[in-house]
């Protein structure tokens, strides 16, 4: 029995839709993908660190007596001159006032010296006497000697003994001299206080050692100091420079004369400087983990005009990328397209559609960037952040932006 055409033709029709249906149901659908397009530029890699300012040459103003510095005529922020701004005035020390135990050792010792002096002057009166016999005898023998009564050995052991009993008288006289010194040693001990001075015209005025202004004060207010106490610190705060800590393995890898950008330090741009100097010495530093590290001082020279820093000041904070490595022709990939598996490096490109997985050789990264070596052409697309969903051959679309 043959089939109408009518019936054979909606049949083929039915099977058709049905096909379509079940081809529609089971086909997965695309993930969507944010794509990046593979460029050549600039790259630089740096090392970044926080850092702070630092006046370049600092001079600490210290007492140079003992005594009572006055209060300060001077304040941190004030314009000083060298050799000519008075910036403190020390009052030297006054004897302080002795307690009853102190008071009777004093005059114990006052009068241990009054009585080694009357020794002393008892000796050398004593050894004078000696020394003008001795003298005497001396004469009389020469004189004896001169006339042959008696021996030359004689002379010679008068001569001896004048010598000794002159040096005896000698050196009484000396002793007196320490016992009359030591007698006034005693009494300086118990000499009581002067009343202030009410002009301070004994006070010994410091000058400023050098051009600039008074960064700190260490304390404004009249006190007792002794020498060498710091009293405030003078510096040109126009002539700035930047500190940067770095780990010692960092530091190793930068040389003098790299280019940095300052940042995060309160103006709408960034700064430029060059390094200058990395200190020849590191320290050791515990972290806040409790790790001991090796850590180096950088010592970086604006380069920017200074009407465009000039709100910098003494120890401000500021952020530093120091300049390790650049190229201005590399073909740059985000660091969010690529990832690593069994030590080497892997991208998906966007090809017709479909994700295909293909290795890469990288070179040198920033924090965005890295530079390919080997795997890829500029103008590919390829994909950003890829999910656990995407596999070499799977079906992808881009991500349209809202």
């Amino acid at each position: 029995m043959a089939f109408p055409t009518r019936t054979i033709l909606l049949s083929a029709i039915g099977l058709a839709l049905v096909g379509g249906l079940a081809v529609t149901a089971f086909r997965t659908d695309p993930v969507p993908v944010d794509l990046a397009t593979l460029e050549r530029g600039p790259l630089s890699v740096t090392v970044n660190a926080e850092g702070k300012t630092r006046i370049r040459e600092i001079y600490e103003v210290a007492a140079p007596i003992a005594g009572t510095v006055l209060r300060l005529p001077v304040k941190a922020g004030d314009p000083v001159l060298s050799g000519k701004t008075v910036v403190a005035q020390v009052e030297p020390v006054t004897s302080p006032l002795l307690d009853a135990r102190s008071q009777a050792q004093a005059e114990a010792a006052l009068h241990e010296a009054e009585a080694s002096v009357r020794f002393a002057e008892a000796e050398l009166a004593r050894t004078q006497a000696d020394a003008a016999y001795a003298r005497t005898q001396l004469d009389r023998t020469t004189k004896l000697v001169d006339s042959g009564t008696v021996s030359l050995t004689q002379l010679e052991t008068a001569s001896q003994q004048n010598a000794i009993a002159e040096a005896a008288a000698e050196s009484a006289a000396a002793r007196l001299e320490m016992s009359r010194a030591a007698l006034e040693r005693a009494r300086a001990m118990l000499v009581l206080p002067e009343p202030t001075d009410t002009d301070r015209s004994c006070c010994l005025a410091v000058l400023a050692p050098a051009d600039g202004v008074v960064v700190s004060v260490t304390s404004a207010s009249e006190r007792p100091v002794p020498l060498g106490a710091p009293l405030m610190q003078i510096g040109d705060p126009t002539d700035l420079e930047i500190v940067v800590d770095l780990l010692s393995s960092e530091a190793t890898r930068l040389e003098p004369g790299a280019a940095a950008k300052i940042e995060r330090w309160g103006g709408d741009t960034a700064l430029d400087a060059r390094l200058r100097l990395i200190e020849p010495a590191a320290r050791t530093v515990v972290s806040a983990l409790g790790i001991e590290e090796q850590r180096v001082d950088a010592v970086l020279d604006f380069v920017s005009p200074r009407a465009e820093w000039a709100g910098l000041g003494e120890a401000y904070a500021v952020y530093v990328r120091i300049e390790e490595w650049r190229t201005d022709d590399a073909l740059l990939i985000p660091l969010s397209a690529v990832f690593r598996r069994d030590g080497n490096w892997f991208t998906f490109l966007f090809q017709d559609g479909y994700a295909r997985e293909v290795p890469l050789e990288l070179g040198r990264r920033d924090g965005r960037f890295a530079e390919v070596l080997s795997g890829v052409e500029a103008g590919a697309q390829v994909i950003l952040h890829p999910p656990d969903t995407i596999a070499d051959g799977v079906l992808v679309a881009e991500r349209e932006l809202l």
